[in-house]
């Protein structure tokens, strides 16, 4: 079956990362709302377009209680403006990141930094970390019901803390349990040996040098036209 060609895999993960990297700088540097609802319309339009809007969504009502609370804190130590302001550029930070994440995997993304130089047990450690932190959070959704279902709360707050073993336990023996199967996996595939070889070939074609070209003008030209 013929894979179809979507903006996932149209560009190297260098690429979207470098695109990220320069959204970044953009976002950090913005110091009004006028220059932040623009660049949020544009990450939201994009993510429409990928078609990841029902993703974002679902991933909007966890990270917005914490983009209100970082406001709502720098609301209470400057003005309203700095803390709207303050608000809508970490909501933009995680999204720029959740676009990025969402479009490229853990696998590609250490794989293509092994091309240009980063060492194979550095972009391994990074990119199995990122592979097992949902992994990891599964888990410990598993763990909690499971207690919960024996009569232990674990709901949040300082009356649970007691039972908190309960919940530490078993998820660190399933964590050991799981990286224990990791180091054997490595071990019986060879890992370490000289030469390793990739199943698919990181290249930068002319449409990955346009689109860093383009987002680094685009960069400098907001860059100059905000002073």
């Amino acid at each position: 079956m013929i894979r179809k060609k979507t903006m996932e895999n149209m560009l190297d993960p260098r690429t979207k990362l470098i695109t990220a990297i320069f959204f970044t700088i953009l976002v950090v540097t913005s110091r009004k709302l006028s220059w932040l609802l623009p660049e949020w319309a544009v990450l939201v339009a994009f993510v429409i377009f990928i078609g990841k809007g029902r993703a974002y969504a679902r991933w909007l009502r966890l990270a917005l209680p914490m983009a209100l609370f970082f406001g709502a804190v720098t609301w209470w130590t400057a003005d309203w403006k700095a803390g709207l302001t303050a608000a809508l550029a970490l909501l933009i930070l995680i999204s720029i990141f959740f676009v990025f994440f969402s479009t490229t995997t853990p696998e590609d993304l250490g794989n293509s930094l092994v091309k240009i130089g980063l060492p194979y047990p550095v972009a391994f450690v990074f990119s199995t970390s990122l592979q097992f932190v949902p992994m990891i959070g599964r888990k410990a959704g598993n763990v909690t019901d499971a207690q919960r279902s024996r009569g232990i709360p674990l709901e949040p707050g300082w009356s649970a803390l007691r039972h908190y073993p309960a919940f530490l336990g078993p998820l660190l023996i399933q964590a050991f349990q799981l990286a224990e199967e990791l180091a054997a996996a490595m071990e019986a595939r060879g890992f370490g040996r000289p030469g390793r070889t990739f199943y698919k070939e990181y290249r930068m074609g002319p449409a990955d040098w346009l689109t860093i070209a383009g987002s680094l003008l685009l960069l400098a030209a907001c860059l100059v036209l905000r002073r």
